[in-house]
């Protein structure tokens, strides 16, 4: 692990050495937030709307908040350690911090993590898969993004034993929602669609930038509820997260998508690097 580069209640420590408690209530139950930035020419992209987010997600949790002027700062020194990273991500992890072995939680002050690592560029496109697991929009972390995430490591790992690099969820309602880490996008009849924020999908970082920067080009975008098998049935399939921004889809399950990217994909693929560079690293 000695490309990755971890910071720990405001020490640079050692990835391979143990840094936080054995009873942290992130350890034992799974009780904290975490966010994914990506780190382009050496820094964090779209920091302030990723603590935004945290900020909610601490929120929802029934957690305090924590000063964000702490974690830029922790953000920084992890990334000024060694040469510069052209291309990465940076992950904040904030825990509950000392627990008891059981869902009850201690006053206790926060754990934070924040761990950086280079990373390959995606490919224009990617395979996907769907799922049988489903997502639940009335649950209490629903559109929270919490380190529990074991029903996602079920579903990645199916998606890989099956060739994929992401697996695609519906919710309780047969509603298309999510990816194990991605928001999706469809097009049909020349307009891209994505599932609204009550299907009990994550509101994606990238996912709201894409909405913003497409409308602002011109590009109709739908939010709307739409029934699981349109992956069966649309013209094209988008996934996006941080690291992957806007990707094509050239396989759904044993569905060929020709070409991928699409058209309407291309486009917004052309739109958010147009944004990206015109904004900058904190849009």
């Amino acid at each position: 692990m000695s490309d990755i580069r971890v910071w720990v209640n405001g020490q640079v420590v050692d990835a391979d050495v143990p840094s936080i408690r054995a009873l942290d209530h992130g350890v034992t139950v799974g009780d904290g937030a975490f966010e994914t930035c990506k780190i382009v020419k050496g820094e964090a992209f779209a920091m302030t709307r990723h603590l935004r987010r945290l900020g909610r997600t601490l929120s929802g949790l029934g957690l305090p908040p924590i000063d964000d002027a702490v974690v830029r700062e922790g953000v920084k020194e992890v990334l000024s350690i060694e040469d510069p990273i052209a291309f990465g991500r940076v992950r904040i992890t904030v825990t509950a911090g000392a627990g008891p072995l059981s869902s009850d939680r201690h006053d206790s002050p926060p754990t934070i993590v924040i761990a950086s690592t280079p990373s390959s560029a995606h490919a224009p496109s990617a395979a996907v898969v769907t799922v049988p697991w489903v997502r639940n929009e009335r649950a209490a972390t629903a559109g929270l993004k919490t380190t529990s995430y074991a029903e996602n490591v079920i579903a990645i790992t199916h998606a890989r034993s099956n060739g994929a690099e992401e697996a695609l969820l519906a919710n309780t309602r047969g509603e298309l929602c999510e990816g194990t880490a991605s928001n999706v996008f469809v097009v049909t009849d020349g307009v891209l669609r994505t599932p609204p924020l009550d299907s009990g999908c994550l509101a994606g970082i990238t996912r709201e930038l894409a909405i913003e920067w497409c409308r602002e080009a011109g590009l109709e975008v739908v939010e709307e509820a739409l029934p699981f098998d349109v992956l069966q049935s649309a013209d094209e399939v988008i996934i996006s997260n941080s690291s992957r921004d806007m990707q094509g889809v050239h396989l759904v399950d044993d569905r060929q998508l020709t070409p991928a990217p699409g058209p309407v994909t291309a486009k917004v693929v052309d739109i958010w690097r147009t944004a990206e560079a015109d904004l900058g690293i904190d849009p």
